[in-house]
């Protein structure tokens, strides 16, 4: 699954550990997320979206450019 975490999180200027501080969860799970090797849980995908204030398929999709949702 594709996903705009990266950009989110640069934009904001977090790191990935600080990313993770607030959603709860590992440097390296926010990695892995990231980077497509582990999708998120649907709750932490909608603590991700109510952290970047955004819809969650506005963050991930399908890998064809279909927002999921």
């Amino acid at each position: 699954m594709n996903n705009r975490l990266r950009v989110l999180r640069a934009e904001r200027g977090w790191s990935q550990a600080e990313l993770g501080g607030r959603i709860g969860v590992s440097r390296q799970a926010v990695n892995a997320i990231e980077t497509g090797k582990h999708d998120p849980s649907l709750p932490l995908a909608f603590r991700l979206a109510r952290l970047f204030e955004l819809r969650i398929e506005e963050i991930f999709d399908d890998g064809d450019g279909n927002a999921i949702g």
